[in-house]
């Protein structure tokens, strides 16, 4: 029965969980924008202490690996390696896109597909498709969005769409019968990225704690300030 540490900063905020055999015995999910990173260190010592453990109780810590927010997948990964490192614990990686999709499972029938969708500023988002099985039907990848978008799947299949980037193809794909828009927000969240770190950690499936980097998708752009002229 491990007892698994999740966290989950690839967005908005934060969120932590404890799950112990894939149940969920404690969370936190913070949506702050500019506070939610610093709080991930206190959130993480509170969800522990609160379901009755120690970290060094713990089996494995989990982590959403991206894509997302660099700076948040930053922080994310750098805290979760560093716990595995001090605790001596393996650490286990999580594609958060397919986290999100796991939240509607059983929530929609069995012939549609789940399209969970990253905002990456302007009308890019990161996005995959994925089946009620979690296999992708589309690899991850960065897209802009128009009115073409998924219409060659949407011939076929009802899609549902959400995450902060749903809001993109909404005006563009509404009109299409078969897009569905998710009706609430849905952000990534520990809760599920803990249960399918259980199944990972059953078939011993760990990241090498020393390579292990984020999933940026993207390479960080940074550009050269100009100089002054004189």
């Amino acid at each position: 029965m491990p007892l698994i540490l999740s966290i989950d900063n690839s967005t908005r905020g934060c969120s932590v969980a404890l799950h112990q055999n894939q149940e969920l015995l404690a969370n936190y999910d913070l949506l702050t924008d500019k506070s939610s990173s610093g709080m991930l260190t206190t959130l993480l010592k509170n969800v522990v202490e609160h379901a009755g453990f120690n970290l060094a109780d713990l089996d494995a810590v989990a982590v959403a690996k991206g894509p997302g927010s660099y700076t948040g997948l930053r922080i994310a990964v750098s805290t979760a390696k560093g716990l595995c490192f001090a605790l001596d614990k393996p650490l286990i990686g999580i594609d958060t896109l397919t986290a999100m999709a796991a939240q509607l499972l059983g929530f929609y029938p069995k012939t549609h597909l789940f399209c969970p969708l990253i905002d990456a500023r302007r009308m890019e988002v990161y996005g995959a498709v994925f089946d009620q099985n979690l296999h992708y039907v589309r690899p991850t990848a960065a897209q802009i969005m128009d009115e073409n978008a998924f219409a060659d799947l949407l011939k076929n299949s009802p899609i549902v769409f959400f995450g902060d980037g749903a809001a993109k193809c909404k005006p563009l794909l509404e009109t299409n019968p078969n897009a569905i828009f998710v009706p609430t927000s849905v952000y990534p969240s520990a809760k599920t990225v803990g249960v399918l770190a259980t199944k990972s950690f059953e078939n011993q499936h760990f990241e090498d704690l020393e390579a292990f980097e984020p999933y940026y998708l993207k390479e960080f752009m940074t550009s050269t300030p100009r100089k002054n002229k004189v």
